[in-house]
Formats: structure tokens, C-alpha cells, sequence
């Protein structure tokens, strides 16, 4: 999935639906301090294993603050949303597994694998780390988002796994880097 990028401006944030900005002052041992930041949503990101293919389920996307700085945009992702709804983290998770990717998981198949905070120098935001497994069974559509999102669902061998957390070429999380180094000390010994 490639897109043709025109006209790419920035302009200042006025009113932001997922994003406030703001200029936090503050003590700290008696200097004052001041650091700009980003109040952000809180999110959720799931690495999905398929099973038959011995593969992991990702996906791409056209991000724009990536192509302020690559001129691409393209990431490698987990599947993943923001928490915005009165729902537990695993059912939003859930949610997105069938949204993005497109299989059906149950509840009680989703595994948390830990939280971490992004972005810290200017957001913070706390991401729940989830873990499922997959198989064809549990297909139920093509997956790619909802409304405006554009995703691409990636299959991505296992064997290929490990050389993609260090290839610079292609613009990826740290969350999936850190899912994938997480499976291969935890989970691969389990299959």
C-alpha cells in the first residue's frame, strides 16, 4: 500500500480531538521549572500470533508525524487503539483485533503481557500490552479499520521477526520491537 503525498503542511493545533498540548510550570527543589507536553489518550496494542502460519499478525499504516521525518510514513506496527471508550482495556483490545486485523478473539484468550509509558519526553501516555493467538477459524473479515483508517493487515513469518527489530529501513514502534524480543524470551520456548 503506497499513497501519493501532496501538499503535506504544518500549522498550529487550535482544537485537538486526541491531543491537547500545554505548557506545565512547576517546582522542583526549589527551581521553577517549565516543560511543554502533549496530553494524550492512552492506548492499547496487541502482538497477534497465528498459529498455522507460525507468523505474527501486523499492520501498516500511513502515519504523518513519521513522514514529517522519513518523507514515507509507512509503519510496521502491532495492532493497537486508543483507550477512548468506557470499556475494559482486554475488550477494547478485542475491539481492535477484529477492527484492524480482522479475526474474532475471545475475551478470555487475551493475555496482558505488561504496560509501559511513551513518548516520555513530551506525552507519557501508558500503553497495556497485549498478547493473542490466531488461526483461520477465527477469521471473520478482510480487517483494515473503521471509518477513515486505512490499514493494511501484514503477515510476517516468524523467521523473519528478529531481523526486522533491527532493520532501520523500515519505520516501526518500539512497542512491536519490544513485543517481539518479549515472544522470543517467553513465548517461542512454549510452542
Amino acid at each position: 500500500m503506497t499513497y501519493k503525498i501532496e501538499n503535506f503542511k504544518l500549522a498550529p493545533l487550535k482544537e485537538g480531538k486526541f491531543i491537547q498540548t500545554a505548557l506545565v510550570s512547576y517546582l522542583q527543589d526549589n527551581k521553577q521549572k517549565s516543560w511543554e507536553i502533549v496530553k494524550a489518550h492512552d492506548s492499547v496494542a496487541i502482538l497477534i500470533y497465528h498459529s498455522q502460519k507460525d507468523a505474527f499478525i501486523l499492520v501498516k499504516q500511513f502515519r504523518p508525524p513519521v513522514y514529517l521525518n522519513n518523507n514515507d510514513g509507512m509503519t510496521l506496527e502491532l495492532c493497537a487503539g486508543i483507550v477512548d471508550k468506557e470499556l475494559s482495556l482486554a475488550r477494547i483490545a478485542q475491539e481492535e483485533i477484529e477492527e484492524e486485523c480482522g479475526y474474532a478473539v475471545a475475551l478470555e484468550d487475551i493475555e496482558k503481557i505488561t504496560s509501559f509509558h511513551s513518548a516520555v519526553g513530551f506525552a507519557g501516555s501508558k500503553q497495556v500490552l497485549y498478547y493473542a493467538v490466531v488461526n483461520e477459524s477465527m477469521k471473520v473479515s478482510e480487517g483494515g479499520g473503521i471509518d477513515a483508517e486505512e490499514i493494511e493487515v501484514i503477515t510476517l513469518p516468524i523467521d523473519q521477526a528478529k531481523a526486522l527489530i533491527y532493520d532501520e529501513t523500515i519505520a516501526k514502534t518500539s512497542g512491536l520491537m519490544f513485543a517481539f524480543l518479549w515472544w522470543f524470551s517467553c513465548k517461542n520456548n512454549l510452542k
